[in-house]
């Protein structure tokens, strides 16, 4: 396959991520006034609560076998590490560029989560199509393909549902805080009832008499209980979120044969229910790219993000993980933890090369936080994924093939 090929086969994912978001950004103007702020809640709700579960249940519910799982086990490892290092990585460049705390978990969050949908969707079949592709036969190539890519958008819709979602999450906290204490620091007075013997600051605790201070005795293993509580508390309402629970349901549909062929299959006594559900997931990108374009129309007038902070990401994402990635899934190989087929290594690999997730604008514009910020990120970041995925693609399967 030649240079040229190659780059209009991966950079044709990244066009259409771009030109639904200027209709989205068109969309949001007031020429056309269709997607004002309220309407971009309410869509991104819908998203989160149907789209996005149908998706993902579909995706699971069809193509995963227990026998794959155990095949294809690092595959899960392998997106696992991609967000360990990619959240390490913008962590120490956030220490450097000290934005504020709300974004720094916005950074993090878009340098670990990739977009392992609709970019492999579209990818990965338009390689398998090309004569001259490195990885044989082209009607196999496109079946174990799409398998491989289903995967991949399963399981790394549950890593971004639990992690990214909790650092989006802890990032609308963080934001909230912030702005109550500015608040706090710039509020009059509201001490109506002072009198001769009321200090302007008065300290109850320096004037009160010793024998009448309140003794308090601190109870540590109950502190403790507690936050152990708390914290249970916090990963159980993550991993109860629509699209989990609807991962854990398609990944039980797709591992039981019987429940499976329920609803999946032409002889199926119940296929329409999978069909309607398909039909549904099937909403999921147009919405959540429409939404980001959306968003950037506000965000190119509000936003204020560092450059530094730009090239920070680009370099994290494009230059520092697909590095990385290499030595991964080459030691991996040698180690014999990979099944023998060139595709899925090349898969593995373009998981480090992936520009961030689409499913964080989306949490953002649920838990109203840094929706400017991120769709100028995301405006940078899919510009140089058009390069750089045509490059490292290249350099993979010379790798691969070689």
């Amino acid at each position: 396959m030649g240079f040229w090929s190659l780059f209009e086969v991966a950079s044709m994912p990244i066009v259409q991520v771009l030109l639904i978001s200027v209709l989205g950004a068109f969309m949001a103007t007031d020429y056309l006034n269709l997607l004002k702020a309220d309407a971009r809640r309410s869509l991104n709700k819908i998203v989160f609560v149907v789209f996005t579960p149908s998706l993902a249940f579909a995706c699971l519910a069809k193509s995963v076998r227990f026998e794959d799982i155990i095949t294809w086990w690092f595959m899960p490892v392998n997106i696992g590490i991609t967000f360990f290092l990619g959240a390490t990585l913008a962590w120490i460049a956030s220490k450097i560029i000290k934005p504020e705390p709300h974004i720094q978990n916005l950074v993090m969050a878009m340098c670990s989560a990739g977009n392992l949908g609709n970019i492999l969707l579209i990818i990965i079949p338009a390689i398998c199509n090309e004569s001259g592709s490195p990885f044989g036969d082209q009607t196999v190539c496109y079946n174990i393909g799409l398998s491989y890519v289903t995967f991949s958008l399963s399981i790394g819709g549950f890593y971004i549902w639990t992690y990214a979602y909790y650092l989006i999450k802890s990032a609308s906290i963080k934001y909230k805080e912030m702005h109550r204490e500015d608040q706090d620091l710039f509020e009059p007075s509201k001490d109506l009832e002072g009198d001769e013997i009321t200090p302007l600051l008065h300290d109850a605790s320096s004037t009160q008499p010793d024998a009448i201070k309140p003794i308090i005795e601190p109870k540590q293993n109950s502190n403790s209980w507690n936050q152990i509580l708390g914290f249970l508390h916090q990963i159980w309402e993550e991993v109860m979120s629509p699209p989990v629970v609807a991962a854990i349901l398609g990944f039980i549909f797709g591992t039981v044969s019987l429940l499976r062929h329920l609803i999946v299959g032409d002889a199926a006594p119940l296929r329409v229910v999978y069909d309607s559900v398909k039909l549904l997931g099937d909403g999921t990108i147009p919405c959540i790219t429409l939404i980001l374009g959306g968003n950037l129309t506000q965000g190119l007038k509000k936003a204020s993000v560092k450059p530094s902070l730009i090239v920070a990401v680009i370099c994290v994402r494009y230059i520092i993980l697909p590095i990385i990635g290499i030595g991964v899934v080459l030691g991996a190989a040698k180690l014999g933890f990979l099944p023998a087929d060139p595709l899925f290594s090349f898969i593995l690999m373009i998981q480090f090369t992936l520009p961030p997730a689409m499913n964080i604008g989306t949490m953002t514009q649920l838990f109203e936080v840094a929706q400017e910020e991120s769709s100028i990120l995301y405006l940078w970041t899919y510009i140089a994924a058009t390069f750089a995925l045509t490059g490292w693609s290249t350099v993979f399967m010379w790798i691969l093939s070689s």
